[in-house]
């Protein structure tokens, strides 16, 4: 196999949220998002529908970072079709967390008290309704424990935690998927759904990834290496997705 980096393990993990999904919108927010999107529709997923970006789905998989040299379009998805898509379960969208808890909760919105906080972030956005209607996925490229924290600053992605507080019918397609940082690979998939270290990313250890999580982790036996890119997705990724190599410098260690 070829040599491969941290970033393109990452791609690959990132891509194995969407394994699975089938024909339903994928909405990766963010380039390694849809770097590893790009990558299940170019290898074992190749159902799910990407958009443009704009108001149509792709039937093929444009570079990342670059203006759409040859599109081909397979459908017209505007803006409000999106939300008739969200509220029927039939998306999966990964996003990107300031701040997640053990339960999943996520804070994209402000750092400190929401009445006076320390910094202004994005603010909900869509992370309330992505979170209870379709299954969500995180990214952290930069994981550390401002990151990883006991408890979110402010609840923007409903966790597992507070989805139980609801009716079955408000959290009936609430899913968290998965979490991938660039350190591994996380779940919620214990009895009182408790964030799981699923695996370590080679050259990382559990000691390294608890050390960097401001909470303690399920971690059940021998913790697997992430799996590595193939000599085929390595071509993927450097030759049809990411050729600039932008990938790189979106990850920290």
């Amino acid at each position: 196999m070829s040599e491969f980096s941290r970033a393109d393990v990452c791609a690959v993990a990132v891509a194995e949220t969407f394994r699975g999904d089938g024909e339903i919108l994928v909405s990766p927010i963010g380039l390694l998002p849809q770097v590893g999107a790009k990558l299940a529709k170019l290898s074992f997923e190749p159902e799910i529908l990407l958009t443009d970006g704009v108001a149509s789905l792709l039937a093929n998989v444009e570079p990342v970072g670059a203006p759409l040299a040859n599109p081909v379009y397979e459908g017209w998805m505007p803006y409000r079709l999106v939300f008739d898509t969200l509220w029927s379960g039939s998306r999966h969208v990964m996003m990107g967390a300031t701040q997640v808890d053990r339960y999943g909760n996520q804070n994209i919105a402000a750092i400190g008290d929401f009445a006076k906080p320390k910094a202004q972030l994005l603010g909900m956005r869509g992370a309330p309704g992505n979170t209870l209607n379709h299954p969500t996925s995180y990214w952290v490229p930069n994981h550390s424990p401002k990151v990883f924290v006991e408890k979110v600053d402010v609840v923007s992605g409903v966790g597992y935690d507070r989805a139980a507080q609801l009716s079955a019918a408000s959290r009936r397609f609430h899913e968290i998927r998965r979490v991938v940082s660039n350190l591994g690979v996380f779940d919620f998939e214990t009895p009182d759904h408790q964030m799981r270290l699923v695996s370590v990313h080679p050259g990382v250890s559990v000691a390294d990834v608890q050390e960097n999580t401001g909470f303690e982790l399920v971690v059940e036996g021998d913790v697997p290496e992430s799996r590595t890119p193939s000599d085929e997705e390595l071509s993927l990724l450097r030759e049809r997705i990411d050729p600039q190599g932008l990938r790189e410098k979106e990850i920290r260690g």
